[in-house]
């Protein structure tokens, strides 16, 4: 496991709340932060959409959640949607990183993760922004008529004045989609969230509402901030992170994005960590509320999907996993 280096300076974590799904995810989160990482001394900021002309409902959370967050250490900071809010709530990870104090590195995190380590042993380095690497080859998309993988990434960095030729992976065949620069947004890291979330906002912006010609048949949403991500990573010096960095989406952290397929394809310690911080009665009554966990955590039917798969030879494609769960109407988000 990377350990702490003397120079890694404090830091704060940023995460989205809002009602529904990402409320009940919230909280998970600040569970499995403050059982986990004893040793994290920052922040833990949940950023919070308030409602606006860019909503049509509440995004707000539940006054019981944010109860239970603060108890767990966490501060609900509320933010303006001035760009994305109902339309892209996947923008809410943009315009999010307002809530977060200028000058201060951060980690951000999607909601849908759980913390299985010490946080604080990783070794960022938060001059060099990076991101996560668990991601498949979802954008750009293979199409008839279409300039190719060079052509459309090629024409992004030509757009925002930025070098490309460095961002290329030259041990991938050209034409494959790993040659090039491309994240999930699940994590990144910088050390000032003014300066990030400013360029992240306004290229975001200018890409959903000025397109080069080159991406034509492609289409942004919900993939606009991964488009975006990596030209403001490598804008920043940054770059794909290094093996210091393997314990996030490893032993330190976990993307699970979705209850079905956490209990599919997640470790045993993943599980262990669910099970335990969702016990204490008084998380254990608000997440009882959202039918998923209530179902596969409390009610035995997440055992039942990890007895579909063999952890250690699991089908090669997504796609493949959400169709068995499916198929044995276990299905849940």
């Amino acid at each position: 496991m990377a350990r702490k280096s003397k120079t890694t300076p404090p830091f704060n974590i940023m995460i989205v709340g809002q009602s529904g799904r990402l409320q009940y995810e919230a909280l998970l989160f600040a569970a499995s932060l403050r059982a986990n990482s004893p040793d994290f001394k920052g922040r833990l900021i949940v950023a919070e959409p308030q409602m606006g002309p860019l909503w049509k409902s509440d995004p707000t959370m539940d006054v019981s959640v944010k109860e239970a967050l603060i108890e767990l250490g966490a501060e609900i900071v509320p933010f303006e949607s001035k760009h994305f809010g109902q339309a892209y709530p996947y923008g809410n990870k943009i315009e999010g990183l307002s809530t977060l104090p200028a000058g201060e590195p951060f980690v951000f995190f999607d909601t849908d993760t759980l913390i299985t380590g010490d946080i604080s042993t990783v070794p960022f380095d938060f001059d060099r922004p990076s991101a996560s690497m668990r991601r498949e080859g979802t954008w750009p998309e293979e199409e008839l008529y279409w300039p190719g993988y060079t052509g459309v990434w090629k024409s992004l960095y030509d757009k925002f004045g930025l070098e490309f030729e460095s961002t290329l992976d030259l041990n991938e065949p050209d034409e494959y989609w790993k040659r090039y620069l491309y994240f999930n947004a699940g994590w990144f890291f910088y050390r000032d969230p003014a300066e990030f979330g400013k360029r992240f906002t306004e290229w975001a912006v200018e890409l959903r509402d000025n397109r080069p010609d080159e991406l034509a048949v492609q289409s942004l949403d919900p993939w606009l901030d991964q488009a975006i991500l990596p030209l403001v990573i490598h804008s920043f010096g940054g770059g794909r992170p290094g093996p210091e960095l393997d314990g996030l989406d490893g032993d330190i952290t976990c993307h699970y994005r979705m209850f079905p397929l956490l209990y599919a394809r997640e470790s045993d310690r993943v599980i262990e960590v669910l099970e335990q911080v969702a016990t204490p009665n008084k998380v254990k009554k608000i997440l009882k509320l959202y039918e998923p966990i209530k179902r596969l955590v409390y009610q035995g039917r997440g055992a039942k999907i990890r007895d579909l798969f063999n952890q250690n030879d699991l089908p090669r494609k997504e796609r493949q996993i959400r169709n068995r769960i499916k198929a044995n109407g276990f299905w849940m988000r």
